[in-house]
Order: structure tokens, then sequence, then C-alpha cells
């Protein structure tokens, strides 16, 4: 080899390391280590680089630039490109692989001779987790960096992923349930506390006294000299100390309280934490922004209130927040919105003297959605004695005026007329019931394009148990109509994740002249509406993507291993998304979904295409499963 040619296979090793993870982060030695033993070749078009032999693998192949083609047994044929590596599984296995892969174009690879390769799976945890997990470990990498990077920006090490049982106060202040409230109130006060835990003689928590409930036992006139146990609150919620900070900030704004107990495994005190501890400097205070929403005197306090939002988000994404945490948050924040805007509208309007029950579509139905979304809903109400009509004359102002107050808040009004002012949404229980049977009795494209949005629904505001039954009843009409799911299976795998041919993404050309992906339609609706219908087929009634992947592995359906990878790719399309979203709100762009692959690091590229094979891998088990 001459002079030339090494220093160009040097530089191409160099080049590649680091560009790609996990080997960027390799220890020094290792690189080194790996730089001297790795080969770089090159393919011509057409040429069969590795095929199937009685021998185990010999080499790992990692691909730097160019396309590689597999074909696998059965006819199942994927593309690789640079990043992209083979033949992994029969690397760890120590047996020959069972796949031929053949250069689609000029293809250049680093070779790396077994030896190599079982060194750096020894010597490295972090080469060895991205061996036996792939895009999984990657995911986690990732993580850590936002993390890492929170930790930085905000002078904190706490995470939302830190077990209560290292942010507690270990030592809280407790008593028995006999004490004053005097005695307690004089305490609190000593010690500089705004709370007093009542505890059995096994150390159980019984209660719990604040100084919150103090202004209240003023206000009511009642004497100090009352024991704890008259005026405490009585079975206060508690968690254990490794539930994640995330859990205890979510609890303390659901049920309205600034403290959480905290309680070892046999349910005995273990410290008591505030959401003052929980995040430093309040820097995400939930608990506050929640109690703005839910007590906006009028709409236009609601809407300065809902203002808050994206500041919030922006601060749990740099906590280190995973994406399933901060679409819980945004949920519980926009369940909230709607409920005040309903209390309020009623408010203004007065009671129309019927119950109903509002419940939303969709991705809100769902529970998935970001800063970008627009208005999905309908009402379920009892007629009672009346006709659904007159009980729809009466409805329908105030559905419309509920929208109004919702659009004012920061969710456009739905171009397609999915709202609740929509008289075909605005339905008794029975009129529901006959929607949802046509629409599976009926499997025209019309009633499956509507079944994308009806079928991920949940009751909101209202009457929530009649809301859900409804919802159970929807799932036992499309669980027992095997054409409806066949159709349905069939409507999913006609949008195909954008994986290219001879480019990394399939993209498409803006106005611009950029060429982008729509990370929702193209990236996450595959996950979407292929875990949609095999939960349906399943009768999983939770809508939210995530959940259904993991009651789909507890079924039986999906593997635990497939049910996680894909869980984990789908979540790490939508922090893409959610990544482009404050992008655009720093920048004052329009907020859209719309991703230029360029500008993507390498990192992010490799996990983002190896998510979208992941989807092309669950459609192909919706292939398998409903013969298509």
């Amino acid at each position: 080899m001459s002079d030339d040619t090494a220093d160009t296979d040097a530089s191409v090793v160099r080049g590649f390391l680091d560009a790609h993870a996990p080997f960027d982060r390799l220890p020094r030695a290792l690189q080194q280590h790996f730089r001297e033993h790795c080969e770089v070749c090159r393919y011509t078009a057409g040429t069969v680089i590795l095929e199937p032999s009685v021998e185990p693998a010999g080499y790992f192949y990692l691909i730097v630039d160019g396309q590689v083609r597999a074909e696998r047994p059965g006819g199942e044929r994927f593309d690789m490109g640079p990043g992209d590596n083979f033949p992994m599984a029969a690397m760890i296995g120590q047996r020959a692989t069972r796949t031929v892969y053949r250069a689609s174009t000029p293809t250049q690879c680093l070779r790396v001779p077994r030896t190599t390769f079982e060194h750096l799976v020894s010597e490295s945890p972090l080469f060895r987790d991205y061996c036996l997990r792939g895009v999984s470990g990657l995911l986690d990498q990732v993580q850590q960096d936002i993390q890492h990077r929170a930790a930085g920006n905000l002078g904190s090490d706490t995470t939302m992923d830190t077990p209560l049982g290292e942010l507690m106060n270990r030592h809280p202040l407790t008593c028995e349930a006999h004490t004053s409230v005097r005695e307690a109130v004089a305490t609190m006060h000593a010690r500089k506390v705004g709370s007093v835990l009542v505890t059995d003689p096994d150390e159980r928590p019984q209660g719990i006294f604040t100084l919150h409930d103090l202004r209240g036992v003023v206000a009511e006139g009642s004497h100090l000299d009352e024991s704890l146990a008259a005026v405490m609150t009585r079975e206060p919620v508690t968690l254990d100390t490794q539930t994640y900070a995330f859990e205890a900030v979510v609890e303390m704004a659901r049920h309205h309280i600034r403290h959480m107990i905290v309680t070892d495994p046999q349910g005995r005190l273990a410290g008591v934490i505030s959401e003052r501890d929980i995040f430093a400097l309040q820097r995400i205070n939930l608990v506050h922004l929640t109690r703005s929403i839910t007590g906006a005197e009028d709409v236009d306090a609601l809407v300065l209130a809902r203002g808050q939002v994206g500041a919030l988000i922006d601060s749990m994404m740099a906590h280190g927040a995973g994406v399933e945490q901060i679409t819980r948050i945004i949920t519980l924040l926009n369940d909230r919105t709607v409920t005040r805007a309903i209390e309020l509208v009623l408010a203004e309007r007065g009671d129309p003297g019927v119950a109903f029950t509002w419940i939303a579509f969709g991705s809100e139905g769902r529970r998935e959605q970001t800063r970008v979304t627009d208005q999905d809903n309908g009402i379920l109400f009892d007629p009672g004695d009346e006709t659904p009509e007159a009980v729809r004359e009466r409805l329908l102002p105030l559905a419309r005026r509920i929208n109004e107050v919702l659009d004012a808040c920061g969710f456009p009004l739905c171009t397609g007329n999915v709202m609740a002012s929509n008289p075909g949404l605005c339905l008794s229980f029975a009129e529901w019931e006959a929607t949802f049977g046509r629409l599976v009795a009926s499997a025209t494209p019309e009633n499956v394009l509507s079944s994308t949005i009806y079928f991920d629904f949940r009751p909101v505001w209202g009457d929530l148990i009649t809301g859900e039954a409804l919802q159970r009843r929807v799932v036992e009409l499309a669980a027992g109509n095997s054409v409806f799911l066949h159709t349905l299976a069939a409507n999913a795998l006609a949008i195909k994740p954008p994986l290219g041919v001879f480019r990394d993404f399939v993209t498409d050309r803006d106005a611009d002249g950029v060429h982008r992906l729509d990370l929702k339609v193209r990236g996450l609706t595959p996950f979407v509406d292929a875990a949609r219908v095999l939960a349906l087929q399943a009768g999983i009634a939770d809508g939210h993507t995530q959940t259904r992947l993991r009651e789909l592995a507890r079924a039986g359906v999906l593997s635990a291993e497939d049910a996680g990878a894909f869980e984990r790719s789908f979540a790490f399309v939508q922090l893409l998304r959610m990544r482009e979203h404050q992008q655009q709100s720093v920048t004052g762009d329009t907020m859209g979904n719309r991703l230029d692959p360029e500008n993507v690091n390498p990192m992010d590229r490799r996990i983002l295409k190896e998510a979208f094979r992941e989807a092309r891998r669950l459609h192909k088990k919706l292939e398998v499963r409903f013969q298509l």
C-alpha cells in the first residue's frame, strides 16, 4: 500500500470514528486499537460483500459511504447506508450470517476482524451496550446528553428522573394525631417548615397539616387547641422512595398539593418533599401553573396563564425530561385548560340543564399533544326525557363558545370541523354508538379515515364514567369486526416510513426549495396507526400509543423486546419533533412538523434512521398478522 493510500485510509477511519456513535465516545486507547486493526475496503456496485457460509462470521463491517442491500431468507430486503453495520447478530452469536449483503452503489466500508470486535466488546461497556441493544442504547446516550447539558446550564444535578429517595427531606416534622393545632404551628414556626406529618405508632402516615390548612382553621373560626386529628388532611397522597421526581410533580399538580409524603417499601414514613425541593429555584413550577389555569377568573386570565406553558416545556426539556413525561404534563395542562374553559362558559351562559361529557379525539385523545395542535373534540350527552334534537339545540351554542375560548387559549379551530360545535359530533350515547357502529360496519375509505381520528378518544370533563363506557363499547364494536380491522390495517400500511433507497430519507421539496420530511405524518403516523389496529383487535381501550405497545406486549401480541424497540423509536421521533418546535419558537418561525434532515447531527440522523426501520418492521408485523 502506498503512503498516499495509507494516509487516505487513516483519514477515512478517523472521520468515521469522529462522526458516528458510539465510536466517537470510545476511550482514546480503544480508538487507537480500532484504527490499527481495521481495514478500509471498497466495493463496486453489485459486489457481494458478505453471504451465508458454514463458518462463523469473521469480520464486522461498518459502512462509511454508499448503499448496501441486505437480502434475508424469505424475501425480506432492506437497505443500509453510512453509519450502519453488519452482521451484528452473527458476530454476537458467533455464528454464520444468514443474510446476503450486496453493494447497491460504489461502497466504502471499514472491515474489523472478529478479534478486534471481541476486544471492543470486552473492554468498552458503551460499545457492548450498543451491540446488545442497538438503537435503544443510542437513545439512552441522547437522553444522558440532554441531562448533562441541563446540569451545566441550570447549575443543578436534579433531573426529572431522580428518585424521590435522593431528593426528599429525610427528617420531616412529625407528631401524633392528638397534638393540638397551636402546638403543631409553634413547632412548624420554630423549624421553619410548611407542614407537619401525622403518623401512627408504626410510623405510617395518617395525615398531613400544612400552612394552607391553618388558613382554613382560622377562616372557619376553629379553636387552636383542637387536635390535628380534627383538621388534618386524612389519607394523604403518598409515593415511595423509588418514584421519580416527574411522577411527584404530576401528582402534586393533579391533587393541587405542595407537599408529597414519601414512604419506604413497607409503607412507613421515609421523608417528605415539596415542589420547591424538586426543582432548584422553582425553574419548573407545574403546580403553580396548574393553579393559575384552574383558578383563572375570566377568559383573559386563562389565556395569560396558557402563555406560560411554552416556557414550562422548555424548562422540562432542559431538565432532561423524557418525551412521555412531557406529553403527560402537556395533557394535564390541556385538560385543566379545557375544564376551566367549560366552567367559565357555563358561568357566562348558564347551566344548560343537561348532563354532558366533553370528549377529545386524535392526539388529544391519545394524550400525545405537543405545542402544535388544533382542536379535535365532541360532546356526549344524556337526553333524559327529552329528544336528542332538543338537547342538541341547547348545547351547540355552548359548544361553539367553548371552542372559541379554546381557540383564544392557543388551540386553533379544527379546519376539518372535528369540534363539539359540529351537530354531528354532539350526540347522545345511543347516537354515538350508532355512529361508531356505522363506521365499523361500512369500511369505506371515508369511514376508515374517520376511524383514525374518532377511535382515539377519551372523556376529559363531565360524566367520565359514561364516557369511559362509550370508549369500551367502541373497542368491542371494532374488535368484533374482522373486515373492518383488515381494512384499517391496509390503510395503516399506506403511509410508509420515509426511508430512501439511494438516500437516507425520503423528503419532499417545500416552497423554499428545501427538502424536508414531515415528522408527524411520515414519522409518527406509522407507529400510531399500526398500534391502533393491533390494540383494537386485542380489545385494548387505552389510546396512548406507547401504552398500547406495552399492553400489546402484555397480551402476547408483541414480544417485550419488539414493543420496547417500537416504543423507544416512537419516542425519539417525537423528541425530534419537540426540539424542532422549540427551535421554531425561539426563532419566531411558524410552528410545523417538517424537518430538514441535513440539519440533524450525525448521531440523531443515525437514530432517526433506525427509528424509521423499526416503524417498517412494525408494518411488516401488521402485514403478516392481517395477511396483507
